[in-house]
């Protein structure tokens, strides 16, 4: 089993940056993708990002390119989310998600069996 645990979410004005973190603990040897989705009230689950195990493959939603950046650290068992020019319509509970497939598509939803507890961001305007 492998948890996750976010912070960093919070309140922000429009044009402003927060910077999400993602702790994983358990059986982090057996996580390949990660990646962030978030969530609007009413909506669904969408990908945000997501980022291979090496770090070589990343792939950002249309929405977020150029504001969005992710990192990962595996020797902390960590990924960040750094966001900037932030914009209203990013409010949202954000999910951090650990894949523990080698193969599986990290852009869908469907790809992660781990999820965080997620984490409010609330952008002003």
């Amino acid at each position: 089993q492998v948890q996750l645990v976010e912070s960093g979410g919070g309140l922000v004005q429009a044009g402003g940056s927060l910077r999400l973190s993602c702790a994983a603990s358990g059986r982090t040897s057996s996580i390949y993708g990660m990646g962030w989705f978030r969530q609007a009230p009413g909506k669904e689950r969408d990908f945000v990002v997501a980022i291979s195990r090496s770090g070589d493959r990343i792939y950002y939603a249309d929405s977020v390119k150029g504001r969005f950046t992710i990192s990962r650290d595996n020797a902390k068992n960590t990924v960040a989310l750094q966001m900037n020019s932030l914009k209203p319509e990013d409010t949202a509970v954000y999910y951090c998600a650990a894949s523990d497939s080698d193969s599986a598509v990290i852009i869908r939803l469907t790809a992660y069996r781990y999820w965080g507890q997620g984490t409010q961001v609330t952008v002003s305007s």
